[in-house]
């Protein structure tokens, strides 16, 4: 059983405890944070999940990330989400944007680092592949039409900053 804390709209605690599968009261959000990688190199990760996946299986992600565990604060989960689903334990974290979502407080982040390109790491039921995609290539997949929609769309004001979308 997964337990989060709830915030309130604003992002500050509302002192009281979510679980995971269970409704979320209105009025009462959990914190998630997504993070985008870029190598120092300049090239960015994408992340195949896996297949079994209900939602989008097979679909290339650009991000890592997932749900902050209840007393984790938005980079701490961060950090812990992107060892877990990439195996990358190293690098500068700067957030990038915010967003709510329905009942979710997204904090988005990019990560850079010098990771071995490599050693990154697939987590079995999560990811089944990788690959790391030139800044022009990046750029192309996000206008593709192969990005899942729900991640452009909370990312869609850095991709707007950096001149990635048409």
């Amino acid at each position: 059983m997964e337990i989060w804390d709830a915030y309130l709209k604003d992002g500050t605690p509302a002192n009281r405890t979510l679980v995971r599968g269970e409704p979320i009261p209105d009025g009462l959000y959990h914190l998630t944070s997504d993070i985008l990688v870029r190598h120092t190199d300049g090239d960015y990760l994408l992340m195949q999940r896996d297949t079994a996946k209900p939602n989008y299986g097979g679909w290339f992600e650009a991000s890592a990330g997932g749900s902050a565990l209840q007393g984790e604060d938005k980079l701490t989960c961060a950090i812990r989400e992107l060892q877990e689903e990439t195996g990358i334990a190293r690098g500068t974290f700067t957030e990038i944007g915010r967003c709510i979502i329905k009942d979710t407080i997204y904090h988005q982040y990019l990560c850079v680092t010098d990771w071995d390109k490599e050693s990154v790491r697939l987590q079995p039921g999560e990811t089944m592949a990788f690959q790391w995609v030139s800044e022009e290539a990046f750029a192309a997949f996000v206008n593709s039409g192969r990005m899942i929609p729900r991640q452009l769309e909370r990312y869609q004001d850095f991709f707007t900053r950096m001149g990635y979308l048409r």
